[in-house]
């Protein structure tokens, strides 16, 4: 059977201040009617129904995720006491699916990525699907680049190296990078051979405990004592255990820990349009289709334009806000707090977040 996890257990500071500790980025709507959140769930119910979705996310948030998805079963939110990154929070959901069906094959998707054309991404889900199953590769979905990105990781592929099963089409990983400058990034883009690093995942349960085993021993044993306590207690994980586990985990991401060390990667390049909506910048630009003339998108009606273009501008407020002689500047005003930057350096607004400490810590 196919399952999913979905990961959902960040705070999303570079979305600030709309992105709080309370209710952070994959909980908000930004320019749609449902959530990150929802939509990423059900963008995958064609293929997989509630009872085969996991939710990892901050053991704060479990009452926002049942609230937002009634229907997915409360066994199914795992509540992480504490944050270890990507790969403690994979391994102990490909325990759990394990347990429940030791040939699981196991999706692993962020819970606040834009995609377009959903249809296309569910082929590409499928293609990955029958890849991993052929033959116990662990795959990963790459996305065309489009622009020398410095805000994502790279996936360097083998070109020579064409990997066919039936109408699938596959490549071979060289090389995981991480965010480069803007000249590396240049580089990688006219090579030809560089996909960005969608942060999607597909193989069996199996196959990736494997490769934690072989890579992570320390987050290994933890893994099996979760594995032990599920089939002590029918496949239920106990808080306590689950806090335990963790706590001894230290902090590594999947690509890090797994992908950039295993010899049995392949990427799958995608047919459909994405972005990880990892700044302002890219709420912007995802709705650029909805700008006026100038190129200001405006996602408020007390916005008054003077001399500006390529501006973004939201808020919460009533009152009215003129933006003059601005040029590629965002405003984001939530009634109790304002961020003003520049878009390209929206990536940066995490350092403010970071700042939000003693008095202004209420605003974190």
């Amino acid at each position: 059977m196919v399952y999913a996890l979905i990961m959902a257990g960040g705070i999303g500071s570079r979305f600030w201040p709309q992105s709080r500790i309370a209710k952070p980025k994959q909980f908000l709507t930004f320019f749609q009617e449902k959530s990150l959140l929802q939509t990423t769930i059900d963008r995958i119910r064609p293929m997989i129904p509630p009872e085969r979705i996991l939710v990892s996310t901050n053991a704060d948030y479990v009452a926002l995720v049942k609230e937002q998805v009634p229907d997915l079963p409360v066994e199914n939110i795992i509540g992480e006491p504490v944050a270890r990154n990507t790969a403690p929070c994979i391994g102990f959901a490909a325990a759990l699916l394990h347990h429940r069906d030791p040939k699981a094959t196991m999706i692993v998707l962020p819970s606040d990525h834009y995609i377009r054309n959903d249809s296309a991404f569910l082929q590409d889900l499928e293609t990955c699907v029958r890849l991993t199953e052929k033959d116990g590769k662990l795959v990963t979905i790459g996305i065309t680049p489009t622009r020398p990105e410095t805000g994502y990781g790279y996936i360097q592929y083998n070109d020579e190296k064409q990997l066919i099963a039936g109408d699938d089409v596959a490549y071979p990983v060289k090389t995981f990078a991480e965010k480069p400058d803007v000249q590396t990034a240049l580089k990688f883009l006219q090579s030809g051979d560089f996909l960005w690093n969608s942060g999607m995942f597909i193989w069996k349960a199996r196959a990736v405990l494997n490769e934690i085993n072989r890579h992570l021993p320390v987050l290994y044993h933890q893994v099996e004592i979760l594995s032990r306590d599920l089939a002590d207690n029918d496949g239920m994980i106990r808080e306590d255990v689950l806090e335990a586990v963790y706590t001894a985990c230290f902090s590594v991401s999947i690509d890090y820990g797994i992908m950039e060390k295993s010899e049995n990667v392949i990427v799958v390049p995608s047919h459909f349009d994405w972005s990880d909506l990892g700044s302002w910048m890219a709420i912007y630009e995802r709705q650029s289709d909805e700008a006026d003339q100038e190129g200001n998108v405006i996602d408020s009606g007390n916005a008054l334009m003077v001399r500006s273009q390529n501006c973004y501008f939201a808020s919460e407020s009533t009152k009215p806000v003129a933006l003059v002689g601005l040029q590629g500047v965002g405003v984001v005003d939530t009634g109790d707090a304002m961020l003003i930057c520049k878009l390209d350096d929206s990536q940066h607004v995490k350092e403010v977040y970071d700042q939000l400490r003693g008095e202004f810590e209420k605003y974190r």
